[in-house]
């Protein structure tokens, strides 16, 4: 009977006690949040003493024994994005000194997370015919140019970018011609 006489709001943790006889309150008093909604977690902060500890020391050993057990899920998600686990944030930790490290780092379009930068790729040669366009005359493009390729470590999009000198040529060209 005891532990329907108070409760703690699970909004602000103020200990509510509630007359027995008009039953428990729907509301706080002291936040006005709701005690009983869909947002709420049930928690059972009271212990009997007959439980002991038997039963925590057994569910910490269960908790340890599946921390023990490598997780790769991650690698194969249904929708290709990545879990969490610990193989990803021990990863997460070489991500981030990756980008720090970075003179660009893009936005992954998909997701919005920092792209890292997995290379660079020169583009043209015989293989590659520019187009002219008809206003200027010139292909926008040098052959060959270069692009520096992105990958996102969240979704693996994957995204291509000028090197900064070929944008420099692209724009000097588009002057040249205005």
């Amino acid at each position: 009977m005891q532990e329907q006489e108070s409760q703690v709001c699970q909004w602000c943790l103020s200990e509510i006690i509630w007359d027995e006889e008009v039953g428990p309150e729907t509301h706080c008093p002291h936040c006005e949040n709701e005690l009983s909604a869909y947002r709420s977690v049930q928690v059972g902060l009271a212990r009997d003493e007959e439980q002991g500890n038997s039963e925590d020391d057994s569910d910490e050993e269960d908790w340890q024994d599946e921390e023990d057990e490598p997780d790769t899920s991650w690698m194969n998600d249904e929708n290709g994005f990545r879990g969490g686990n610990r193989s990803m944030l021990a990863a997460e930790g070489v991500i981030q000194r990756m980008i720090d490290e970075q003179l660009e780092v893009p936005e992954c379009p998909a997701c919005r997370e920092y792209m890292l930068e997995t290379g660079t790729q020169k583009v043209g040669g015989e293989g590659y015919k520019p187009s002219e366009n008809g206003a200027i005359g010139i292909s926008v493009l040098p052959n060959p140019h270069t692009i520096h390729l992105y990958v996102c470590p969240s979704c693996y999009h994957t995204a291509s970018f000028l090197s900064l000198r070929d944008r420099e040529e692209m724009v000097s060209r588009l002057e040249a011609h205005s």
